[in-house]
């Protein structure tokens, strides 16, 4: 998976959707983010089981795909960015890279696909 951003694109829903993760949770994939790229679109999933928070954003991506990221260490990440910044993500293997001129995170993720999906409430925007 590999996309291009401006910071705003990629904070504003996350954002919207970090609500449902808990700094202390019983399963750690539960404190991820679900990041699904399409073509033209990024949907950002949270969970606490009970309640899913989902969000589209349109923009371009370069490279599908699908992965769980660190939601709180991403929301820091972008957070501490230039306003007007522009975002890298990609995701090669078990790690994730944003980057940002010349600065570089690298993130070490589960795969996506074992992401849970309660049966409860979904609230999507």
């Amino acid at each position: 998976m590999k996309l291009e951003a401006k910071r705003e694109q990629l904070l504003k829903p996350l954002q919207h959707v970090i609500g449902a993760v808990e700094r202390r949770q019983t399963l750690p994939i539960l404190t991820n983010v679900l990041v699904s790229a399409r073509e033209r679109e990024l949907t950002l999933t949270t969970t606490d089981l009970e309640m899913e928070l989902s969000v589209r954003v349109e923009l371009q991506v370069e490279t599908p795909g699908e992965t769980t990221l660190p939601a709180r260490r991403l929301h820091d990440i972008l957070r501490a960015l230039p306003d007007d910044a522009s975002v890298t993500l990609s995701v090669e293997g078990d790690k994730a890279t944003v980057r940002c001129g010349r600065s570089r995170f690298t993130l070490i993720h589960p795969a996506g696909r074992r992401f849970p999906h309660p049966g409860g409430l979904t609230v999507r925007r």
